[in-house]
This record gives C-alpha cells, sequence and structure tokens, in this order.
C-alpha cells in the first residue's frame, strides 16, 4: 500500500486518541475521591467486543481501499498478534501474580505495559522494513528462528518452564535494586516514595520494568511472525497496534479461562512453525528457486482454523478434566459413606 504521510500520522493520532479515552474512562485519573477500581468482567467484556470492533472495521477499511491482498494481509496479521497476546496474556498473568499486583492497580500496570509494547514494536518494524529492504535473504534468517520459537514454545509448555520462572529476580529487577533501596508494600501507584529523607523504589516500578522487558522479548517473536505474512510497514503496524490496544480488558476477561487454554501453546507453536515455513518458501522463490508460495488467503484460513480448533479442543478438555474430577470425587464420597 502507498501510504501518504498525513495518513500516518492520523492513525497514530488516533490510536494516541483512543488511549487517552480509555484512560479517562476506565482510569477517573481525575477523580482521587474515587480512586482506582478494579476492572470487573462485564466492562472488561464490553471493552474488548469495542477493540475488536475497531480493528475489524479498520480491516474493512484496508479491503475496500487498499484492496483484497492487503485486507487478507491485514486480518491474517490481526489474527497472528491477537493470538500471540493471549500467550502474552498467561506470562503477564504470572508475573502479576509473582509481585502480588493489588488487583485495583493491575489495569495501570497493563496500560504502561501496552505504551512500552507499542514503542518498542514501532522500532522494530521500522529496522525490520529497513534490514528487509536492504537483505532480502533476512527471510532465511526469520523463518528458521520463527520454526525454532515454534519448537520452543512447545518444549517450554511441556516442560513447565514457564510457571518455573521467577519473574521478580530479572537481570533488570535485580540490576534496579543493587542502587535502590525497594519498599516491601506498595504505595498506591506511585512509581517512588520518599522515607525518612531518602527515596526508596516501590514495587510498581519493578513491574512496569519487568513487563518492559517482556514487551521486548515479545517483539523479537511477533515482529519476524507478521513479517512473513506482510511487508507493508503500515499493515505490521496496524495489526500490531490493534491487536495490543484492547490487551489489557482482555486480560480481566480470559484471566478467570487462563488454566482452560491448555492447548493454546500448541497452536501458537503450529503458527509460528507455519510462518517460517512460509518465509523459508518466500525467500527461495524469490532468489528463483522454482517451489511453491503460500498465498495469503491461505495463511488467513489456516491461522483462524488453528485458533479455532486449539481454543475449542482446550474448552473441551476443560469440560472433561472437570467431568473426571467430578467423578472421582462421587466416588470417594461413596466409598467414605460405606465405610462409616
Amino acid at each position: 500500500m502507498n501510504v501518504p504521510l498525513w495518513l500516518w500520522a492520523a492513525t497514530i493520532g488516533g490510536m494516541i486518541a483512543i488511549l487517552v479515552i480509555d484512560l479517562a474512562i476506565v482510569d477517573h485519573p481525575w477523580n482521587k475521591k474515587k480512586g482506582p477500581q478494579e476492572f470487573g468482567v462485564k466492562q472488561a467484556a464490553w471493552w474488548a467486543a469495542f477493540y475488536i470492533g475497531i480493528a475489524i472495521v479498520f480491516g474493512i477499511g484496508v479491503w475496500y481501499y487498499g484492496g483484497a491482498t492487503a485486507g487478507a494481509e491485514y486480518f491474517a496479521g490481526f489474527v497472528t498478534e491477537k493470538s500471540l497476546s493471549v500467550d502474552n496474556l498467561f506470562v503477564f498473568y504470572l508475573l502479576l501474580g509473582a509481585f502480588s499486583v493489588p488487583k485495583k492497580y493491575q489495569h495501570e500496570v497493563l496500560l504502561v505495559g501496552i505504551v512500552i509494547a507499542l514503542v518498542m514494536r514501532g522500532l522494530f518494524i521500522v529496522l525490520g522494513a529497513q534490514v528487509i529492504n536492504a537483505w532480502s535473504e533476512v527471510f532465511y534468517l526469520f523463518g528458521a528462528f520463527l520454526i525454532y520459537t515454534g519448537y520452543k514454545i512447545v518444549r517450554d509448555h511441556v516442560k513447565g518452564e514457564e510457571e518455573e520462572k521467577d519473574f521478580t529476580q530479572t537481570p533488570v529487577v535485580r540490576l534496579v535494586k543493587r542502587f535502590w533501596p525497594v519498599t516491601k508494600d506498595y504505595h498506591g501507584s506511585s512509581l517512588t516514595v520518599k522515607i525518612d529523607g531518602r527515596r526508596h523504589i516501590t514495587p510498581m516500578l519493578l513491574v512496569i520494568l519487568a513487563i518492559g522487558v517482556i514487551d521486548l522479548v515479545f517483539a523479537v517473536d511477533s515482529i519476524p511472525a507478521i513479517f512473513g505474512l506482510t511487508q507493508d510497514a503500515y499493515i505490521v503496524f496496524t495489526a500490531n497496534a490493534f491487536a495490543l490496544l484492547g490487551l489489557r480488558q482482555l486480560y480481566f476477561l480470559l484471566a478467570g479461562l487462563m488454566d482452560r487454554l491448555s492447548y493454546i501453546s500448541w497452536g501458537l507453536s503450529l503458527i509460528m512453525v507455519f510462518i517460517g515455513v512460509k518465509m523459508i518458501l518466500h525467500a527461495l522463490h524469490e532468489n528463483g528457486v522454482h517451489v511453491p508460495e503460500i498465498g495469503i488467503g491461505l495463511s488467513l484460513t489456516v491461522i483462524i482454523g488453528i485458533m479455532a480448533v486449539t481454543i475449542v479442543g482446550s474448552l473441551v478438555k476443560s469440560r472433561a478434566d472437570k467431568r473426571e474430577v467430578a467423578r472421582v470425587e462421587a466416588g470417594a464420597k461413596e466409598r467414605n459413606d460405606e465405610t462409616s
């Protein structure tokens, strides 16, 4: 797509406006008396639907003005990034629990995390576009990286390494603790506080730093994935941005379902491997090797299909597990009644 500078400015300005409105309505920063409130499931559901609706309307606009190929690339990128964000949410879930962040401050932490993620991914998109223009063979590297990432997702899931990570002891957090004293408790949403004449940092600042590091890792994974679907920087940026904008609402909506999405890692792994293979085939084709390329229509179908099967399969397994637990508990109760 040939996107003029004014449209870039209007798009970024619109996203900033959406974040400001979100902050004003949800967080009530002007109402000091009311203070921060816990984020309810119903409220999260309405906001999550709102953000997905905006993303779909924007995609229809891309399809109408940019053509069917551009529209399909946007939706494939958006679904991929949204799928990856679900896995990101699981890590956020573990991180907020590790730092014991009070529920009424969690949406503020997540908002800061989203802003950091938007900035980092913007930088990675600019860098990635420059590298691709200068060295097309980078698709081999990206493809191999995504295939390895797909393998690593499943390996970590099988080993349970994600659950074992101590997010309170990352290198950045340890470095900060070496130079500044840290308060034991939270002091509202303050990042620093003065105690006995000495400036202390609060756990809130440590959480934000940890989220920033995690956002960096996520950007390294997600940007090559979407460049495997489209090399249009505008589509790459907007698909990423719209996938991130409703992330904190999605967190509170899915927080109670985290343990039920047992197959999500397998689905994400398949998507990463699929895109990795697509990138390698594209690189071979660009270098004169006669190999079939995977079209964007097929890519969109495969990505949506994998996520649909993954989610349905996870929910079916969760229901079967609950029935099995109930059956075992009922059997144990019967045996206890017989012996008493």
